[in-house]
């Protein structure tokens, strides 16, 4: 099985960085699709950004300008650049491998389907 880990997480002011890592068994089999989810209590679990095997990124609208993924493959290792946090993005946050056929797609399936991490909270002060 494909086992994930994520790291990289703690607590920050208002309009500070983050860089959050996710490292994995394996995810460099053709075609693939691996990327960051959060959830805060009470809330479902939401889509932040990914990215397949051919380097095609796609991001949730409140994080466009902020946040950057991206992988290195030699290290089995996917990333999560935050930048200019804000409140809002207070979260646990949850890397990911195939819950889906197509990248770009967000929607998850219940039970979710695909390999996931045992997440890293991230907590963004006023």
């Amino acid at each position: 099985q494909v086992q994930l880990q994520e790291s990289g997480g703690g607590s920050v002011q208002a309009g500070g960085s983050l860089r959050l890592s996710c490292a994995a068994s394996s995810f460099t089999y053709s075609p693939y699709c691996v990327g960051w989810f959060r959830q805060s209590p009470g809330k479902k679990r939401e889509g932040v950004a990914s990215i397949d095997n051919t380097g095609h990124t796609n991001y949730v609208d409140s994080v466009k300008g902020r946040f950057t993924i991206s992988q290195d493959n030699a290290k089995n290792t996917l990333y999560l650049q935050m930048n200019n946090l804000k409140p809002d993005d207070t979260a646990m946050y949850y890397c990911a491998r195939d819950w889906t056929l197509s990248c770009s797609d967000f929607d998850l399936s219940s039970p979710p389907l695909g390999y996931w991490g045992q997440g890293t909270q991230v907590t963004v002060s006023s």
